[in-house]
């Protein structure tokens, strides 16, 4: 980064070491660093130890405006996501690449559009529509079982993480039967710097963590290998149908290919909901005047859930890749700059959101960038919000009081991170 290197670019030693330390994400730390960097350097360098320096995007309006322009900002030509440098070498060595899967966040044109293409319309609110008589009767099934267990649970194990994979899994092809095996294989993919949910719990090296990786891939291959031979023999009106018999120029997907868009719909398809769904939860519980507030305007209830997606803000970053020398908030970026954009920071970023730590159901307007901005807008957002919706739809009329009940736990994690203990209390009607 050879543009990188006068004193005033470099933003201080210790916020860069908090923005790879996973621990940070699991405490109020990061907001922090975020809210410094927004007000004393929204733009500048990252050089921790063990990682290539990159670019810190910290302003929305940046955020917005690398993610409009695809062929300057790559996601494919190096890590799409913060990797060590030991790490990428790793990787690269066994794929030949920068990245161990290449779904569509892995993806640039002319690939990535052919690819979204193939189930962008499974997606879309018109045909979700015919699956939320389901996604009602599953939200129905998991407000009941919380009801009773007597007043008191933990909101993230008993309904946050199982509600929405198991829609995702339904919507999918998958067997109920094999939806603990696929919530094992996310935690492991997504969290391996949580001690939890890490296969190792040691400080990993690089080929410890590559290993560890290739196994959690190699398993979801095995896996969705059967699905595909199934599903070219006997379609179904499932998405795993239409990934298995998708054709990209008159051929079917390459295996790998194909494993890793199983994988982003198996993954991400529930994780991230989990997150705000239990964020919307632990809001509501410590705020008793939001709680109330919801509760007599059931309007409220999709704000609600843009809240917590906002508020929680499960992604917390994608890396992007400079193909060209540029120019961006008075910074010059060279070709081949990596920059880190870090989405829960613009999510509260003051220029755009009034009081924007504090949890507001009636937030308007409210343009987070949870779901990334551009031609890498999330996919499955429409079903997110509406799995949200359904749930507390049936949830919140059921509900007298709510309230915390122990402290809350987050993630360790500095991709995808959000509440993995979420004790409450509540009262039913």
């Amino acid at each position: 980064m050879d543009t990188a290197t006068t004193g005033d670019l470099d933003i201080p030693a210790n916020i860069a070491e908090t923005l790879v330390d996973p621990v940070a994400y699991a405490d109020d730390r990061i907001h922090d660093s975020y809210r410094w960097l927004r007000a004393n350097n929204p733009l500048g360098v990252a050089r921790p130890e063990r990682f290539d320096p990159f670019w810190v995007v910290t302003k929305h309006a940046h955020i917005q405006a690398i993610s409009r322009q695809n062929e300057l900002f790559h996601n494919a030509d190096r890590p799409t996501t913060l990797t060590t440098q030991a790490l990428e070498e790793r990787v690269r060595k066994i794929t030949g690449g920068p990245n161990l899967v290449r779904s569509l966040v892995q993806m640039d044109a002319p690939d990535h559009p052919k690819y979204r293409a193939l189930t962008q319309g499974w997606f879309m609110p018109a045909n979700l529509g015919k699956f939320e008589g389901r996604v009602r009767e599953i939200a129905r099934a998991t407000v009941q079982r919380m009801l009773d267990r007597g007043g008191a649970c933990d909101f993230v194990e008993d309904v946050a993480l199982g509600y929405p994979l198991h829609v995702i899994m339904e919507i999918l092809g998958v067997p109920e039967a094999d939806e603990p095996r696929m919530l094992k294989l996310t935690q492991e993919l997504f969290g391996p710097q949580d001690p939890d949910t890490a296969r190792v719990r040691d400080a990993l090296s690089a080929e410890q963590v590559s290993a560890m990786l290739q196994a959690i891939i190699a398993d979801f291959s095995a896996y969705f290998r059967k699905i595909t031979e199934e599903r070219r023999q006997n379609p179904r009106d499932d998405l795993a149908t239409v990934i298995a018999n998708a054709k990209i120029g008159g051929d079917y997907m390459p295996e790998h290919d194909q494993t890793s868009y199983y994988m982003i719909v198996a993954t991400a398809g529930h994780d991230t909901t989990s997150s705000s769904t239990a964020g919307a939860i632990w809001a509501l519980a410590r705020d008793p005047a939001e709680f109330a507030k919801v509760k007599a305007n059931p309007e409220l209830i999709p704000g609600l859930v843009d809240e917590a997606i906002r508020w929680m803000t499960p992604v917390k970053h994608f890396m992007r890749s400079a193909t060209a020398d540029t120019e961006l908030g008075g910074r010059k970026i060279s070709k081949g700059d990596w920059l880190m954009l870090c989405y829960a920071s613009g999510n509260r970023d003051e220029e755009v959101f009034e009081d924007p730590d504090r949890f507001r159901s009636d937030r308007k307007p409210n343009r987070h960038v949870a779901f990334g901005y551009g031609a890498h807008l999330c996919l499955g957002q429409y079903l997110a919000k509406l799995e949200m919706r359904i749930l507390f739809e049936e949830l919140l009329p059921h509900l007298k009081s709510l309230s915390l009940d122990g402290e809350v736990k987050m993630t360790q994690a500095y991709f995808v991170n959000g509440p993995k203990k979420l004790p409450i209390r509540f009262e039913v009607n």
